[in-house]
């Protein structure tokens, strides 16, 4: 065994392990494949898929719901599903044998604070690294995980706790993409800074540290979450990816430094669907409103460009007007008012095979846009993508269906249909001769005991050109998350114009930086020294940025210090100097540090008092979810106090609480409740507590877990200033007990009518 370097980003929840080598793996190792299109090279596969009887075929099951894809490395299928209901429902990364299906390892997790509903979890892949074997996965409710082939965790975090990741009842994940060191992800997040509003990013990180990069905003607000898959490219020395965004455009970013190098404005509405790229034109489908037309969906030919925007210049945002190609046609060379929102195309030989939303199979040329022809399938179509192997098709359908299609040069031939038990959103997947289908009830493996295993690989990326010299600083970790006193070793490399690493270990000197256009202008309580950061031992929150400079290049590192428990907060040390527009009153913006808390929150006075009131301004921040706290918190108990505005006879009062180890705890204006939540279709319970507006409250909550893994959730909530009842007044099981998380705050105005107000949070450890 060999043991490297060990490291901590405490915030992060990464836990430094002993990391073992591993053997570089094949098989279909990504959600799309080694051609990232759907399309596999390997032959001799089953003209049908039979489940009993004569010429059956089906090698084994697996008892799993999953609305996502299996892949396969190395001898093993990793597949990643849900099982149980309620609150011990769970989903569940699997390593079985390719052979018999048998389970090798297994991990099972809790979802919490998401918005998921109707079950719909898994609705992704994992992803393994062909160089390490180690698999990645993307959770549902925002997590980021790494294992070793043995099933060993090497390092997670929780995006939403970490980042301010926002979850949405879809549930819709897709995959992660690996490429040289690093793990890309994406999510909307709503973090701190300039990375405080809310967009779809993409963040990157060291593949076996966990180590944060980059993060990457290359749109605008977005209407919808995404899961398009990044689609890897070179082009002109750099490599970059493509992908659709929630903000309905396709982008192009620097893969090595995250720098947003073009977007194209697709649609009003989030573009979900992978692309496919051939010969220079890159197609993609949505299922939103057009941006200059009425009608929803399009699948278009968009030309692509063959310029890049330079190291540190801005992104540019390609539009038909500003360029005419030589044939007369801008950037969009052909559309089709084709509608889909989530599947993705396959492409072979020059050719998209693409479902639309109402199950019909289209055909076009992916140069010219010719529609070779078109035919129904189905009466619908939902995230399950056609998968062409063998010359032919193999297709899914939420309704359980199976097709095996023979593609012509004008038509399509019927080798087969099956029905499978469970609906079908996932997208069928092949490997060594076996076809693997995951339905909503079970994991399904046809074909036979071993076949073609093609050597095609995703393609590599370009090496260091002879033009390559030094234009910037890389800090690793890019962003850091301290307690006080915490010291962190930061790795400082030079990087070329095309993002190739030109010299590691460089000796930099740091210096606290504010940008000029920054709203809230503070630093980092913590000094750099000898390429290591340490943070103050003053136990309070702060954030900021420094600049490291070497032989003329400079380079940013953000960073946040987060307080230990115990700790307090009322607000009372900050200046309301902001004038609030329209009213002329005074405020202070919040605390730097706490995620998402700008635009949703800020600092007020309140009959002489200085109080956390949640914003009105924007009903899209109707709801604010705030962290506050370091992610690998536990056993610990929050008290504080509360209050709700109300409209005329006590109308519209809004919901106000905490968030404790994962689990909301808040009282509930209009229903008059004090409920306890996490997902709110799996733990999710109240009591009746009568409570009025504009009136004080104190809310105190602990949570308790057993040895065995069950906990209990306890609150209690009086007028404040009056003697602290003995009793909780809520006390809540959960068989499966959330063992950390980070404490935060939750506000909730509906429709942004009246306000709510916290004050006095004092955290302890539980006693």
């Amino acid at each position: 065994m060999k043991l490297m370097h060990f490291s901590r980003f405490s915030a992060a929840g990464l836990l430094a392990v002993a990391l073992t080598s591993q053997a570089a793996v094949t098989g279909w190792t990504n959600w799309r494949g080694p051609h990232q299109a759907g399309r596999s090279d390997e032959k001799n596969l089953p003209d049908k898929l039979v489940v009993s009887g004569p010429g059956k075929n089906l090698l084994w099951t697996h008892d799993i719901a999953g609305r996502g894809s299996a892949v396969i490395a190395g001898g093993k299928v990793y597949a990643w599903g849900y099982r149980g209901d309620g609150p011990d429902l769970q989903e569940v990364l699997l390593c079985l044998n390719e052979a018999d299906g048998k389970k090798v390892w297994e991990h099972a997790y809790n979802d919490y604070l998401s918005d998921t509903v109707y079950s719909r979890y898994s609705v992704g892949s994992p992803t393994v690294d062909p160089e390490t074997g180690w698999i990645y996965l993307m959770t549902t409710n925002g997590g980021v995980k790494c294992f070793s082939p043995d099933g060993k965790m090497q390092w997670e975090y929780s995006l939403m706790e970490r980042f301010g990741r926002l979850t949405f009842p879809n549930g819709r994940t897709g995959a992660a993409v690996v490429d040289g060191d690093l793990v890309i992800v994406r999510g909307v997040t709503s973090y701190w800074g300039k990375q405080g509003p809310a967009r779809d990013r993409f963040y990157a990180f060291k593949k076996k540290t966990g180590a944060p990069v980059w993060a990457s905003t290359p749109g605008v607000a977005p209407k919808d979450s995404s899961f398009s898959t990044p689609v890897l490219a070179n082009l002109n020395g750099r490599r970059v990816f493509y992908a659709g965004t929630g903000d309905g455009n396709v982008v192009c970013v620097d893969v090595r430094t995250g720098q947003p190098l073009w977007r194209f404005q697709a649609s009003q509405g989030g573009v979900n669907s992978s692309v496919v790229i051939h010969d220079g034109v890159l197609v993609t489908i949505h299922g939103k409103e057009n941006i200059d037309a009425a009608e929803e969906g399009r699948m278009i030919g968009l030309k692509l460009p063959t310029t890049l925007a330079a190291p540190g210049e801005a992104q540019v945002i390609l539009k038909d007007k500003d360029l005419k190609i030589a044939d007369g046609k801008g950037w969009e060379l052909w559309r089709h008012l084709f509608a889909m929102f989530t599947s993705s195309p396959a492409l072979a030989d020059g050719r998209v095979y693409q479902f639309t939303k109402t199950g019909v199979l289209v055909c076009v040329d992916a140069k010219t846009g010719k529609v070779h022809y078109s035919e129904k399938l189905n009466n619908d179509q939902i995230h399950s993508s056609p998968l062409y192997a063998d010359g032919k098709l193999y297709v899914c359908f939420p309704n359980g269906k199976v097709k095996v299609l023979r593609p012509k040069a004008d038509g399509l031939e019927i080798l087969h249909e099956l029905e499978l038990e469970g609906g079908i959103l996932g997208s069928p997947t092949v490997w060594n001769g076996k076809i693997y289908i995951h339905t909503m009830k079970k994991l399904y493996c046809f074909g036979k005991a071993s076949g073609d295993q093609p050597k095609a690989k995703l393609p590599a990326a370009p090496a260091k050109p002879a033009d390559s010299k030094a234009v910037a600083l890389q800090i690793v970790p890019g962003d850091v998350l301290l307690k006080p006193g915490e010291k962190l070793n930061l790795t400082v490399n030079t990087i070329d114009q095309y993002g190739n690493v030109v010299e590691r270990g460089v000796k930099a000197t740091f210096e606290k930086f504010i940008p000029p256009t920054a709203r809230v202008k503070t630093s980092m309580n913590a000094s750099v020294s000898g390429n290591a950061i340490t943070a103050d031992a003053k136990n309070v929150a702060s954030a900021g940025a420094f600049k490291a400079t070497a032989g003329g290049l400079t380079g940013l590192l953000r960073g946040r210090i987060l307080p230990k428990i115990p700790y307090t907060q009322d607000f009372e040390g900050y200046n309301l100097t902001v004038d609030h527009v329209g009213d002329g009153v005074k405020f202070a913006y919040p605390p730097l540090a706490w995620t998402g808390a700008r635009l949703k929150w800020e600092v007020r006075d309140l009959d002489g008092n200085k109080v956390f009131r949640k914003t009105l301004d924007r009903v899209l921040f109707q709801r604010a979810i705030t962290i506050f706290g370091d992610p690998e918190s536990s056993g610990y108990t929050i008290e504080c106090d509360v209050m709700t505005d109300s409209a005329r006879r006590g109308r519209s009062m809004g919901n106000i609480g905490v968030m404790n180890q994962r689990y909301f705890i808040a009282l509930i204006g209009n229903q008059q409740l004090l409920e306890v939540s996490s997902n709110h279709e799996r733990v999710k319970e109240s009591v009746p507590f009568k409570w009025s507006a504009k009136k004080w409250y104190t809310l105190k909550t602990r949570v308790d877990v057993a040895a065995d893994g069950s906990g209990v959730v306890r609150a209690k909530v009086w007028p404040q200033g009056e003697p602290e009842p003995a009793k909780w007044t809520i006390e809540v099981k959960h068989k499966n007990a959330h063992k950390k998380g980070a404490p935060g705050i939750i506000g909730f105005s509906p429709q942004s009518l009246k306000a709510v107000f916290i004050d006095n949070i004092k955290i302890t450890r539980n006693q």
